[in-house]
């Protein structure tokens, strides 16, 4: 039997870091040019239950009867089974790879969640929709972050812009214009549970104060969406500037994170901000598309190790996403020799 196999693509968070978490609105898009990829292979010789788990981008070659509940692949494999009634799983090996930086804001853990599970799924012939796999992804998540606001999981399993408020249906956005993004990474790997924890922490410590923030998060996000689907999504870089600002007053961002956003902005970006929970990870700047590239040049010269040029709301850059990564720079993460 050939193998069964499945994609995921990556996020960004436009607006809406942290305060998702607690009821405010955020706007994410899927990032087509980096992608989880799964593969299933049946083992018709082994016995049942002889489930063999290879993800080299994380140094896992384990078998998943000898990984603990804990840990998020084996934890996406049982929760397929649980959900089609399935005791044990045919002998197999689920083979997993990803281009998605790990820690930086992009969506990584969701992603191969959220590709395991259709790639399992289909090769146990009961392929799952799309609200089963986001709810699974959503468990799993919560072994990442803690405390997850539960938009990484449903961005990438619709794989469309989406706005979400935690605990509503989700909202497709209707996009008449197409948008440039540039995403610069620092390098930076910044666990998202430690910064939501941080935060929360100073929540608890000063509730008013931090509702007040979180509200002016939510107040940007909203107006985001508005220039969005009125096609004025140049006004999105003044939103991206206020919200940087908000970000950083909760102590979010990082010397790493603001570099890039000054180089971004010195480049000729129209706004830019850090994207996800901060300390390190991705900066994402509004460019116009003439000047999209020299932004990614710009930011790869003051230390990015990879820049992504993404068109949201394009039918084009969908078929880029499809066939591979031709507006990645520096995806294999070369730093700069005396990096």
């Amino acid at each position: 039997m050939s193998a069964i196999s499945a994609d995921a693509p990556g996020k960004i968070i436009l607006f809406g870091e942290h305060a998702v978490v607690y009821g405010r609105p955020a706007i994410a898009v899927p990032v087509l040019q980096v992608r989880a990829h799964v593969e299933v292979y049946a083992r018709p010789q082994a016995l049942a239950g002889e489930v063999h788990l290879q993800a080299p981008d994380v140094d896992l070659d384990a078998w998943l009867a000898d990984l603990p509940g804990d840990q998020p692949l084996a934890r996406v494999v049982r929760e397929v089974l649980q959900d089609l009634s399935l005791s044990k799983c045919p002998a197999c090996n689920i083979h997993i790879t990803s281009t998605i930086p790990v820690a930086s804001g992009l969506g990584s853990g969701a992603a191969v969640s959220v590709a395991v599970i259709r790639a399992l799924s289909a090769f146990l012939g009961n392929p799952l929709p799309d609200e089963k796999v986001s709810a699974i992804a959503f468990e799993v998540e919560k072994l990442y972050h803690g405390m997850p606001s539960g938009i990484d999981n449903n961005v990438i399993t619709y794989a469309r812009p989406v706005f979400f408020v935690r605990g509503y249906p989700i909202e497709s956005l209707r996009l008449p214009r197409p948008f440039t993004i540039v995403i610069g990474d620092t390098g930076v790997s910044s666990p998202t549970s430690l910064a939501v924890g941080d935060v929360r922490r100073l929540w608890q410590i000063d509730p008013a104060r931090y509702e007040g923030v979180f509200d002016q998060i939510g107040r940007i996000a909203q107006l985001a969406r508005k220039s969005i689907e009125n096609g004025e999504p140049e006004h999105l870089g003044t939103l991206m500037n206020e919200n940087q600002v908000h970000l950083r007053y909760i102590g979010v961002s990082s010397p790493e994170l603001e570099s890039l956003i000054e180089v971004a902005m010195a480049a000729g970006a129209l706004g830019a901000k850090l994207s996800g929970a901060g300390r390190g990870g991705n900066m994402i700047a509004l460019a116009e598309p003439e000047k999209a590239n020299e932004v990614a040049r710009a930011l790869e010269e003051a230390g990015a190790v990879r820049t992504i040029v993404t068109v949201v709301g394009s039918k084009g850059n969908e078929e880029m996403g499809r066939l591979g990564d031709k507006e990645i720079r520096g995806l294999e993460g070369k730093k700069k020799e005396g990096r």
